[in-house]
């Protein structure tokens, strides 16, 4: 298991080590109204959205790139999401990360680096992930994939070394387990109801087709 980088205190070492847990063995915390928190009060990173800014549902998803469930929920739940939601403009769906080790924060990074491309690069990552996350050679690998994006090694390596990102990278991901209480990933909060895990399209049509 990859550490992450920073030395997080005790209370936030148990919640990441609890956040790899729960992600590996697909389980996740109760439903739960997200009270006393302004889910939509921007961090230091813009939001990467896609939708209508006036649909009536909106999703925040809060995930890891090196998350098995995370790239399972991106390549079959998320793009039917898309079409029978988003594409329609019923639902407004914000895109936030939550790594869960360095591999996680580096592939954020990039997708932050791309600019326009953040959702295409975002969703090679998801689907290539078993050539990047846990090969030897991950730097190597996450390089390969970032060329097809359109990265050089210079500009590769600008964005690694980015201590400015990376810790804008960190404070979203700390602010998702501090003050919103994720305890797994995937997790989502739609219309400010938090589900933790990652759901099939019919768990998540029947939550969406339930609100009117």
């Amino acid at each position: 298991m990859l550490q992450i980088a920073q030395r997080p205190g005790r209370g936030l070492r148990l919640r990441l080590l609890l956040l790899i847990l729960l992600a590996y063995a697909g389980t996740g915390v109760p439903e739960g109204m997200a009270q006393g928190m302004n889910l939509l009060e921007p961090g230091p990173l813009a939001e990467k959205v896609i939708g209508e800014p006036d649909a009536p549902v909106t999703i925040i998803e809060y995930a890891s790139m090196t998350c098995h469930h995370c790239a399972s929920y991106h390549t079959q739940t998320l793009p039917e999401v898309k079409r029978r939601y988003v594409d329609t403009g019923r639902v407004r769906y914000i895109m936030r990360g939550l790594p869960s080790d360095p591999r996680a924060e580096a592939g954020l990074m990039l997708a932050y680096c791309s600019g326009d491309n953040y959702f295409a690069l975002s969703d090679l990552l998801y689907r290539k992930q078993s050539d990047w996350a846990f090969v030897r050679d991950g730097a190597g690998a996450l390089l390969r994939i970032a060329r097809i994006a359109g990265f050089s090694q210079e500009s590769f390596a600008a964005c690694l070394t980015d201590r400015k990102l990376l810790a804008d990278v960190r404070m979203m991901r700390d602010r998702g387990l501090e003050q919103y209480g994720i305890t797994a990933a995937p997790t989502f909060f739609i219309n400010g109801v938090k589900h933790s895990g990652a759901m099939s399209i019919e768990e998540m049509s029947a939550i969406i087709d339930g609100m009117h």
